[in-house]
């Protein structure tokens, strides 16, 4: 196919997996990308034994798989841009043709990340990526994860505020969307709250800020909450303490005549236990909650919180619907 009608096709196949991604919550899996489906077509997104997707008739890779630990492991270097290394062997045959030549193309491509959470491996697309430069010389390509880096000056030395704009948007395409595929596959796209099962209205909430040093992007240090009660986790509405029992504060506790949401959403759900992932390496963890609630009690006692009960309780235990591998 001609340049013209590639960026075409390629278009369709990112519109179908942002379909596909929002449904399954920033994930999915190999099936899906082995059989993906274009309308009537099947296009194979992934390869068979390779962690790159050249297909027959185009121009330039169509995907790029970025796993923990592999000799093709992708990074951030310094004053440069992302990076993803050639396949092994003369940087001129092969795969290699294809993923140099996506530089000249200036066709988008999809970088899959690798997710492992307990047994379950998932697929973190993200796209459209873009390869801005080539460099033989280290043996690697250079990507912009976003449309907004293409215009970089240098791409293998940035300036100090382009590193930082870098950064930025790194975290925002990159490591966000991975904690909350991480998050959400734990808790089984499900909300710890309310147990609420829409992936399109779930969000991985931090326990303790990612603003702070000890704010790491791990499971332990993250709940899946829909998007009601993680804003009211986030504001200090609702607190968690460390027995995995939700408190609604007083401010919501006290309103009135503000419909459903606020009665049966909110205040309902004071007292009730958290939903837990099966496993329970990713509980969160009793110290980070138990430094988080000491905030949302003292911050709530300004507006007359009543009496907390720490009465120990079992949590409630969910299995995993994500399916096979």
């Amino acid at each position: 196919m001609d340049h013209g009608d590639e960026y075409a096709f390629r278009s369709k196949i990112f519109h179908a997996l942002r379909q596909l991604v929002d449904e399954r919550g920033g994930f999915v899996t190999r099936a899906d990308l082995w059989e993906f489906r274009v309308g009537d077509d099947v296009i194979q997104l992934v390869d068979r034994n390779r962690g790159i997707r050249n297909p027959k008739g185009f121009a330039s890779t169509l995907s790029i798989m970025s796993k923990p630990g592999s000799p093709y492991e992708d990074e951030v270097v310094g004053d440069s841009l992302f990076t993803y290394d050639y396949r092994e062997g003369p940087i001129d045959v092969g795969d290699n043709i294809k993923l140099r030549a996506s530089a000249k193309t200036e066709l988008p491509l999809i970088l899959l990340r690798w997710i492992k959470v307990g047994p379950d491996i998932r697929y973190l697309p993200i796209f459209p990526v873009y390869v801005v430069a080539d460099d033989p010389t280290n043996r690697r390509v250079l990507l912009a994860l976003d449309e907004s880096l293409r215009g970089v000056s240098d791409p293998q030395h940035l300036t100090q505020t382009e590193r930082r704009y870098v950064q930025r948007i790194t975290n925002q395409r990159l490591h966000q969307p991975q904690f909350r595929s991480r998050v959400l596959m734990a808790y089984g796209n499900r909300c710890a709250v309310c147990r609420l099962g829409r992936p399109q209205l779930l969000e991985a909430a931090h326990i303790i800020s990612d603003g702070k040093e000890h704010g790491i992007a791990d499971i332990p240090n993250g709940l899946s909450l829909c998007k009601v009660h993680h804003a009211a986790y986030d504001r200090n509405l609702m607190g968690i303490s460390d027995d995995y029992r939700v408190h609604i504060g007083s401010v919501l506790a006290k309103a009135d005549n503000e419909g459903p949401i606020l009665e049966f959403g909110l205040q309902g759900m004071d007292n009730v236990q958290l939903t837990l992932p099966d496993k329970k390496a990713f509980y969160p963890a009793p110290e980070r909650l138990a430094e988080r609630f000491s905030e949302f009690v003292n911050g709530d006692k300004a507006f007359g919180v009543g009496k907390v009960d720490f009465q120990r309780i079992k949590p409630v235990l969910v299995k995993s619907p994500l399916g096979t591998k």
